[in-house]
């Protein structure tokens, strides 16, 4: 397998830190993303990624900008729409490269499982199969389901400061007006019908967007998964999570080529 990191710039000219793994005589192609402030490294992206590679996929990750990776942005400035467009911009520039071919696979945890079920749902016959893990399903609904204190400060403030649990000792500060704005225009309800692809949803038994999962895989017609880790919050943390999350999404590839 072939490890390459490189830097590509998206519509706004700012850099988007690229990771590939390349195999030889690969089957399929998938990209993987991240959620809000998270980054191409965290543990659970590398273990699903790990999972397509050991089944001869060719894997692209990548950090959005305005994350907590090494692409340009500030992370207060994060977005669904920059989050997505970055998404687009990463997919039209493998586009041009020999190793890829469509349809291809989509997974995303979180926010990045919004975007890659936006993008499915805008470009239905470019996937192949589909993995929301822990998805936002629309941004009003992932408003309300927050802690409604941590809510009332943030738009107080105007900001919400956390520290990052993926990166000890970096504290994530993120715009409330920028957030809520954007976020609030989006919503996978209305088209979710037209995915009919294998769809995958691998969740934490205290995942607090649980219940809005469960409304977007009710909704699906297609053929799809549910599977609850026991234990884990929202991000898979743990090494025993993080395995489990390895096995699950391994199995799906092997049923679904």
């Amino acid at each position: 397998m072939k490890t390459e990191k490189i830097f590509i710039k998206n519509r706004g000219n700012k850099k988007i830190a690229v990771l590939l793994n390349i195999v030889e005589d690969a089957k399929g192609l998938v990209f993987i993303m991240h959620g809000l402030g998270g980054f191409k490294e965290q543990k659970h992206i590398a273990a699903v990624a790990r999972a397509f590679n050991e089944n001869n996929f060719n894997v692209v990750r990548f950090d959005t900008t305005h994350t907590l990776g090494q692409s340009e942005g500030s992370y207060e400035d994060a977005n669904i729409t920059n989050y997505y467009e970055d998404l687009e911009d990463v997919i039209n520039w493998a586009d041009q490269q020999k190793w890829f071919v469509k349809p291809f696979a989509l997974v995303g945890h979180s926010l990045g499982g919004f975007c890659v079920s936006y993008y499915a749902e805008k470009y239905p016959d470019n996937v192949s199969m589909l993995a929301p893990l822990g998805t936002v399903l629309a941004g009003r609904l992932t408003i309300e389901a927050r802690d409604h204190k941590e809510v009332a400060e943030w738009r107080r403030t105007g900001y919400q400061v956390r520290p990052s649990s993926s990166k000890p000792g970096v504290i994530k500060k993120l715009k409330w007006n920028q957030y809520e704005a954007d976020t609030v225009k989006y919503d996978l309800r209305p088209k979710l019908s037209v995915i009919k692809i294998p769809t995958l949803f691998v969740l934490g038994e205290n995942d607090f967007l649980t219940e809005n999962n469960r409304i977007y895989f009710d909704a699906l017609s297609g053929k799809k998964e549910w599977h609850i880790v026991k234990g884990a919050d929202h991000t898979f943390k743990r090494d025993h999570e993080i395995e489990e999350l390895y096995q699950i999404v391994f199995r799906w590839i092997k049923c679904n080529l």
